[in-house]
């Protein structure tokens, strides 16, 4: 696997998705910088990939804060001489009927927004450097497809706007060799889903995916593995990948 000895920046990095992308490239050989609010579960998770810590960093902070964003990939830069992959995938997750939402809401949302777009900036300008690299920005099928039973205006608006970014960045980007595609989730056990109810609640979503069952952190990093990797993936670029147990497909009932 070609991720062996390059650099890879994840954010959200502390819990489910991201935690799990960190240990799946880790062991393919990558160097790890993570980032996460909460330093402790970031510190943990580094702590428990190389307890050393001479393959694994990480920047602790909201990427929505642009001084976060610059210490996070300055980090990797120091650290492990570049930025080789970027994997966005720091995010927040509501269900709120659109007459219910707030303009804290809102801004909850656009300060991620500006987090992805900053800190795929700064990645930037170092891939240029190595005249290469891959990003991969986590979306949503919220973002494809209104659905009834989870109301999500604002989600759906912000991670649409990830798509759009993916798109753009994939055509501007492509004279420096550098890919940019996303992955679109649909239900996903992670503890970003804790708001949407209980155990016994979220359960009820496995009969939601044609294939009947909601998704594990393993079906997105298997994604995230195939899209950072040159040798897998060095001809796809500007793909919003559904990973949602067919549910973009149609509808089995």
């Amino acid at each position: 696997m070609s991720l062996k000895n390059k650099t890879v920046v994840i954010t959200g990095g502390g819990s489910g998705l991201g935690a799990d992308a960190a240990s799946a490239a880790h062991a393919a050989g990558a160097r790890i910088v993570l980032n996460g609010r909460s330093e402790s579960k970031v510190a943990e998770i580094a702590s428990k990939l190389d307890p050393s810590g001479e393959t694994v960093d990480y920047v602790a902070g909201d990427i929505g804060e642009a001084a976060v964003s610059a210490r996070l990939v300055r980090t990797a830069v120091e650290r492990f001489g570049g930025v080789d992959v970027l994997y966005n995938n720091a995010g927040v997750f509501g269900i709120k009927p659109f007459s219910e939402v707030t303009r804290s809401d809102l801004l909850e949302y656009f300060n991620l927004m500006a987090g992805y777009f900053t800190t795929t900036q700064l990645a930037v300008a170092e891939m240029r450097k190595r005249g290469n690299g891959a990003i991969v920005n986590v979306g949503s099928i919220w973002a494809m497809q209104g659905i009834g039973a989870t109301p999500a205006t604002v989600p759906s608006m912000a991670k649409g706007g990830i798509h759009s970014l993916t798109r753009a960045l994939a055509i501007e980007l492509a004279a420096d060799n550098i890919r940019v595609n996303a992955i679109a989730p649909a239900v996903v056990e992670t503890p970003l889903l804790e708001s949407l109810g209980s155990p016994e609640q979220i359960a009820g979503f496995n009969g939601f995916h044609p294939l009947g069952r909601n998704g594990q952190p393993r079906d997105i990093t298997s994604a995230f593995l195939f899209l950072a990797d040159d040798k897998q993936s060095g001809w796809v670029t500007g793909v919003i990948l559904p990973v949602d147990g067919g549910v973009m497909a149609g509808s089995s009932a």
